[in-house]
């Protein structure tokens, strides 16, 4: 998703580029860590089979036992963010919410919907997971894209409007909505059921919405992508799915990140963004959609 206008400011980019620089950092102290302590493999506890099967990282010298060489994603994104004058879509107290999840999580399965000027920062905060963006912007994959082809992202197209969330809550509200099922062959109209199979067959560990746009009345809004959020994070086998949404401060994504997230889940709200944790309802049968809130003043 195209960024919005915002004005520049330099502490924004200077945070980022300092958090991927920390990254860094970690990730060679922990390489350097266990290649001294790493003992030589025995070639003759190995079988022929296993010799020629056995992973030697790419570019690495043959006399070391573990590539300390900086990760391409990393070296992007310090360039990047460090000559970047664009502001990303998310302030700094906003970008710690979720990077603090990912310093637990990571590597992990990261679905964003938004394909944006902050994307190579969120495959790069989760190094060595698998971080896959959804777009409705054709044209402009073809530009991020052509500058980062590590960015992996799926063009899809949505079928709702901003102007129709009033109808689309009530739908959303009925028996057929409430129910837990893989996004395909659910009965309700919310959910995004025409994305490629990948999408469905995940099972993601965070889920950031921030997209598509949904600052007009004839945007496709955020609606059915909030809502499938919470039914992938609801159908997954077992554990738990941290969803993320941004620009709660619109009624669409105040209402439907309450609504079909649900306050009970909700852990965080900084600035724009919520942070909701969704376990599984295939793990406990009987789980209500949403849990019971508890009047905790009396």
């Amino acid at each position: 998703m195209r960024t919005k206008s915002q004005s520049s400011l330099n502490l924004k980019v200077i945070f980022i580029g300092s958090s991927i620089l920390i990254l860094l950092i970690i990730y060679l102290a922990r390489s350097n860590i266990s290649s001294s302590s790493s003992k030589p493999i025995s070639k003759t506890n190995l079988s022929q089979e296993e010799e020629e099967t056995q992973h030697k990282p790419e570019g690495c010298p043959i006399t070391t036992q573990q590539c300390t060489k900086m990760p391409l994603s990393l070296s992007d994104a310090l360039v990047h963010y460090v000559t970047s004058n664009v502001t990303p879509q998310q302030t700094f107290d906003e970008v710690s919410v979720s990077k603090r999840v990912l310093d637990k999580k990571s590597p992990c399965n990261f679905l964003v919907f938004g394909l944006g000027h902050d994307s190579l920062m969120w495959a790069s905060l989760n190094h060595g997971g698998r971080t896959l963006f959804i777009e409705e912007d054709k044209a402009w994959i073809a530009i991020v894209t052509k500058k980062f082809p590590n960015l992996e992202s799926y063009h899809v197209v949505y079928d709702t409007k901003v102007k129709d969330s009033d109808k689309l809550m009530e739908l959303g509200r009925s028996e057929e909505c409430r129910s837990v099922s893989d996004p395909r062959n659910s009965k309700c109209d919310l959910a995004l059921k025409d994305f490629p199979a990948d999408f469905y067959e995940t099972k993601w560990d965070l889920i950031m919405v921030d997209a598509p746009t949904g600052y007009h009345e004839e945007a496709p809004g955020r609606m059915s992508a909030i809502y499938t959020a919470g039914l992938l994070a609801r159908n997954r086998e077992d554990g738990e799915t941290d969803v993320f949404v941004h620009d709660v401060n619109r009624p669409v994504e105040d209402e439907f990140s309450a609504t079909f997230l649900c306050k009970g889940y909700m852990r965080e709200q900084n600035g724009r963004l919520r942070h909701f944790t969704i376990p599984s309802h295939r793990a406990r049968a009987g789980r209500p959609f949403c849990p019971v809130e508890v009047d905790r003043r009396r």
